[in-house]
């Protein structure tokens, strides 16, 4: 077999590679191809990175120039790794070459050419706080529907949906915001003033510098032309979690000289609610129909028998470029299936051969706990905590540490000790158009009573009239909660809370309401545990705020004194692409949990068995997927995920527990 070797040495380039032993068959395929449209599909763990890299090394050496090059990338650390790569291979620092993140390079375009748009030179970037704020500005100006309106963040989302998809805000809300149908105007009316006050101001959002961008490109072909005609070969990774204008943006780029490369692998296509399009990778060939298609089978990452659940899990899809992935490593265990009474006893399994394999001398970092939503991991945090192992929480904050799990603690609290200040002022500030100093008046007026909790009822003369209607409801769910035995009942509490007021404020303040709705269904039912008990001398509210009070003390102890070790990672399926683990469990594996409710009724399976995939995919050397038959022991029957009784049988093994 010829051996392809370029040595090629000048002022400007001196590369020295042994591409049959740099790179595998399907690699030196992609690097060596002369040009032209070009899909590269790269399975998980195949060595994207490295053929990417390898390209960029191999169009310089063959006499391209570096500015001639766009290197397009979903985070600025991909970029940079990217370009380091190359400089190594090439030997020598390659300036001129165009990479970064596709909001990178708009913003360098616009900055060039943004006065063609009606900008003035200097214009600013709205970071996501700033966007906040003036779409806030922008509602106050409906004053007649302003507190029918959510805040910013939540019309932050709405607008970058829209821009990102280009579906019209009337559809958007329908499907993602119901609560607001019959408002649509008004969000609109918001979206114009506010796109008014920022051309006006000089300033764009983030999502501006793709749209202005393409804009640009329309409204001034010579613009297009002249980028179209700079960039002789193009590179874009992770295509297929580019939304519909990046697509759009790159096909312009594209359209002289058509040496386009886009790699990606529509199995891992998993950001949908952020604007990602699934069409764009798999309509690649059919918008360019002489597309030569590659494919990066060879796994590096996983044992086989990993691969092969990974492999007939995906089978399953239908739309869908077929790969089958093959591994480079030795055989190693079967995944195993564990079946759990519930979710108790799910995190103590956990929890427990995870001590065990770090017994063993695996380094907790090594090792990592994925699941669907993050609500998921509330009782394996509490678990952990217990046993002091340490632990990162990369899908956000630690469960009770987030503001809506706060929010509704604060309530309690207050039902608990009604001389609870910090609790009052929490729960006062949630209502519209209270702010610190009406909330500290009202302390201060119910706190020098004998009974704040029955006092609260005569504090209405001490808001402002914007405030009247929403805090005479405040009122009202204060009142239903002194009615009612809920110190005894403290999850009827948390769901009394939930339905009187507190999940239409989800959904006016934040983007992703339904996942924390999500986080409070899962306290309700941690929280049915406590009932009344004649044993005890405390009521079950008392009883749960002291534990919950303690976790959150021991978390911060931890915290304090570090762990030199590292700690377990535990994540969202999302969160965790990309990355990679020697040990890894995937919990809460049942219909109507993963996959979602949502995505079995809005048919969005396949999506979610893309997701299934990337988590079985992060793992090395063992996989464990687990489920429950119930929540707690008492509640009905789950069922075990459809992509679990989907699977052959023999590609994994069953285990069960001894329990004493």
């Amino acid at each position: 077999m010829k051996k392809l070797r370029i040595e090629i040495s000048s002022e400007e380039t001196h590369l020295n590679v042994d591409f049959e032993n740099d790179l595998n068959p399907e690699q030196q395929a992609v690097v060596m191809h002369p040009g032209g449209p070009m899909l590269v599909l790269a399975g998980a763990g195949s060595g994207k990175t490295r053929t990417v890299t390898y390209r960029v090394g191999r169009l310089i050496s063959t006499g391209v120039e570096p500015s001639a090059i766009l290197l397009l990338t979903f985070t600025n650390k991909a970029s940079r790794e990217m370009m380091q790569r190359a400089e190594q291979l090439v030997g020598q620092r390659i300036r001129g070459l165009w990479g970064g993140t596709f909001h990178h390079i708009g913003n360098i375009i616009l900055r060039r050419h943004g006065t063609l748009l009606g900008y003035r030179e200097g214009f600013s970037i709205l970071d996501r706080e700033d966007q906040k704020e003036l779409l806030e500005t922008s509602k106050a100006e409906r004053k007649e529907t302003e507190g029918l309106l959510p805040r910013g963040a939540v019309l932050a989302d709405i607008l970058s949906y829209h821009k990102n998809t280009q579906r019209p805000v009337e559809e958007i809300i329908a499907i993602r915001y119901p609560f607001l149908i019959g408002l649509e105007d008004e969000v609109t009316r918001v979206f114009i003033s506010y796109e008014s006050r920022k051309l006006r101001l000089n300033m764009m959002d983030f999502d501006d510098l793709l749209i202005n961008t393409l804009r640009l490109f329309e409204e001034h072909q010579e613009i297009l032309q002249y980028y179209a005609s700079r960039f002789q070969h193009i590179l874009v990774d992770e295509y297929q979690d580019t939304n519909l204008i990046q697509a759009m943006l790159i096909d312009r780029l594209a359209s002289i000289h058509r040496n386009i490369m886009v790699v990606g692998d529509d199995a891992q296509s998993i950001y949908s609610f952020r604007g990602a399009r699934t069409e764009n990778i798999l309509g690649f060939p059919d918008r360019y129909p002489d597309t030569a298609i590659f494919r990066l089978t060879t796994n590096y990452r996983s044992r086989p028998e990993i691969l092969e659940l990974t492999n007939a899990s995906i089978l399953h899809n239908t739309a869908q470029f077929r790969k089958e992935l093959h591994a480079v490593r030795p055989s190693g265990t079967k995944p195993m299936l564990v079946c759990l009474e519930d979710l108790f006893e799910q995190a103590a399994f956990v929890a427990t051969r995870i001590t065990e394999l770090h017994d063993e001398g695996i380094p907790l970092e090594e090792m990592a706990v994925l699941y669907r939503s993050h609500y998921q991991s509330m009782e394996l945090q509490i678990e952990l905590q217990r046993r002091g192992i340490p632990f990162e929480v990369r899908s956000g904050l630690r469960f009770f540490e987030q503001a809506h799990i706060k929010d509704i603690i604060s309530y309690l609290r207050v039902l608990l000790n009604p001389y609870d200040e910090l609790g009052w002022k929490r729960i006062l500030r949630m209502v519209p158009h209270v702010g610190n100093v009406t909330a500290d008046r009202i302390w201060r007026a119910i706190s020098q009573t004998a009974d704040p909790l029955s006092s609260i009822s005569s504090t209405s003369s001490l808001v402002s009239r914007r405030a009247g209607r929403e805090y005479l409801s405040f009122v009202s769910v204060i009142e239903g909660l002194m009615a009612l035995s809920f110190r005894e009942h403290p999850a009827e509490a948390i769901s009394y809370i939930l339905r009187n007021g507190y999940e239409d404020y989800l959904q006016k303040t934040y983007p992703n309401a339904e996942s924390r709705r999500e986080d409070i269904l899962q306290l309700i039912r941690y929280a049915e545990r406590y009932t009344p008990s004649g044993t005890i001398p405390y009521t079950p509210l008392e009883l749960l705020l002291s534990d919950l009070t303690l976790e959150v003390m021991r978390v911060g102890e931890e915290e304090k004194e570090g762990d030199e070790h590292g700690g377990l990672i535990l994540s969202s399926v999302h969160q965790a692409k990309g990355l990679e683990w020697r040990h890894l469990f995937i919990v809460g594996m049942n219909d109507g949990r993963f996959p979602s409710k949502k995505a079995i009724r809005t048919e969005g399976l396949e999506e979610e068995r893309r997701l299934f995939y990337v988590a079985c995919t992060r793992a090395m050397d063992e996989l464990y997927i687990c489920y429950t038959l119930t929540d707690d022991g008492y509640s009905p029957y789950l069922k075990p995920s459809r992509f679990i009784t989907e699977l052959p049988r023999d590609l994994y093994e069953e285990i069960e527990l001894e329990r004493v």
